[in-house]
């Protein structure tokens, strides 16, 4: 048989998982120089993952990753497969009977628990759910939100604790021209909130924001970011922090917390938003539903860059009836493929799947979040998964076993024989266009579609 990777012998690989770290993948297959064909599987009918669906609504210049995207999709050699579950509608056997590799790019789709009483209450929710919320994602779009108290709590100081609170700092006017999606927008114009806490277990140069996000917070049209000044002194390996020279965002970070920490309150915006810091939550308290939050404070110990925060054992309560965990995601395991639960990914050396016994498993690999974790923005992804596939075409002679591989025929045969309804790229353009249509009536750039079934009935 011609060797792997020829146009006699193509390259066939399977990636799981639609969003940025499976696109940087099918482009540097495409680009390896090699005959490669690509076949995208995607649980949802919409590619592009978190692009689409954890990208706030008020930040479209970072969807802009999409139009690469779009051009990786239309190379003839790439093919999309969506509303297809792996481990569901197709196994993972399956594919690496069918493929001559897997690349699992499929995120971390659930969150870190805070581990404490009272956390299941009604009330108490995962930022995970709101975004998907507000973004117009099919898993969330049932869900509901109580909007009515006037205090919401928010745990972790990264860019998605970031997303939650400025969505609930906004003005409907603010968010009405954005692809937010409309139930959310409904929602959000009838809510009572009048305060924000954004709380972090750590100081304020420990926080995770990016300078950007935390910037938007000092422009918001009727929201007052407040700071305690005494929570703007140091101690000393926090100094040290600062004054690395590689350290710059944490710099700007702790520069704009400053800025908020001297600014007089106006009271002419109708809500405020709290930055606390060195505090950890302890008891979430209520009979029926949320009522109140127990926070404990911290103190730090450690070396510079290394520190963590421990109980004081003095305690702060704190009246709310919403709360939203944002501490972390981790991946779901996934039948088939090995899992380090404790870990929340997929274990792997440089990409290659490794089983419990640190060997290499054949014919696997992973990419993005589930490889290496939730961190890094969008373009992060690209040298991860471009790592992955360096690894997976050095392994191409041990990947060719002679035997003939079917690729996206074997697949889509085994999804007709279910009668299951896949979507491939084409009939994705025209729900697309759809979108797009219906964003215009309303000065939007799309109006997106919640549900699956309303997905499936533009195009069938």
């Amino acid at each position: 048989m011609p060797t792997l990777g020829t146009e006699q012998n193509p390259l066939l690989v399977a990636i799981v998982g639609s969003g940025p770290s499976g696109f940087y993948a099918a482009e540097a297959l495409l680009k390896s120089g090699l005959t490669v064909k690509v076949d995208m599987l995607e649980r949802l009918p919409t590619p592009f993952g978190l692009v689409r669906s954890g990208v706030a609504p008020d930040h479209q210049k970072l969807k802009q990753a999409i139009k690469l995207y779009e051009k990786i999709a239309h190379s003839p050699d790439f093919n999309l497969i969506a509303n297809v579950t792996v481990g569901v509608d197709i196994s993972v056997a399956q594919l690496c009977a069918s493929h001559h590799a897997v690349i699992f790019a499929c995120g971390a789709e659930s969150d870190r628990k805070l581990g404490i009483p009272g956390e299941d209450l009604k009330g108490s929710y995962t930022a995970t759910e709101f975004v998907g919320w507000y973004n117009g994602h099919p898993d969330y779009r049932d869900c509901v939100f109580d909007l009515s108290h006037a205090v919401a709590v928010i745990i972790g100081q990264g860019n998605v604790a970031a997303d939650v609170g400025r969505i609930l700092a906004k003005t409907v006017d603010a968010l009405k021209h954005t692809d937010i999606a409309q139930h959310a927008l409904d929602a959000l114009a009838e809510s009572k909130i009048k305060e924000i806490h954004i709380i972090g277990r750590r100081g304020p140069t420990q926080a995770k924001f990016t300078p950007k996000e935390l910037r938007e917070f000092g422009e918001l049209p009727d929201c007052h970011s407040i700071v305690l000044p005494e929570d703007m002194i140091l101690n000393p390996e926090s100094e040290k922090e600062l004054a690395e020279k590689n350290n710059i965002a944490s710099k700007k970070i702790y520069d704009l917390f400053c800025a908020f920490s001297k600014c007089d309150i106006d009271h002419a915006k109708s809500r405020k938003c709290f930055f606390n810091f060195l505090m950890s939550p302890k008891e979430l308290i209520g009979h029926e539903r949320l009522e109140k939050i127990i926070l404990e404070k911290n103190i730090l110990s450690g070396a510079s860059f290394q520190q963590s925060a421990s109980a004081t054992g003095e305690t702060v309560e704190l009246e709310t009836g919403l709360l939203f965990r944002s501490i972390g995601y981790r991946g779901v395991p996934l039948t088939g493929v090995p899992f380090a639960d404790n870990q929340g990914l997929i274990p792997n050396d440089k990409g290659r799947v490794l089983d419990s016994n640190a060997n290499i498993v054949l014919q696997m690999y992973a990419a993005g979040w589930i490889k290496r974790g939730p961190s890094g923005i969008i373009g992060t992804n690209r040298a991860c998964s471009v790592e992955t596939v360096e690894c997976l075409l050095h392994d191409l002679t041990r990947l060719d076993d002679g035997n003939k591989k079917a690729g996206a025929d074997a697949v889509l045969s085994i999804l007709n024989d279910k009668k299951h309804r896949y979507i491939n790229y084409d009939e994705w353009q025209k729900i697309d266009a759809k979108e797009i249509e219906r964003g215009k009536i309303k000065g939007k750039p799309r109006e997106k579609y919640t549900s699956i079934r309303d997905m499936l009935s533009v195009i069938d």
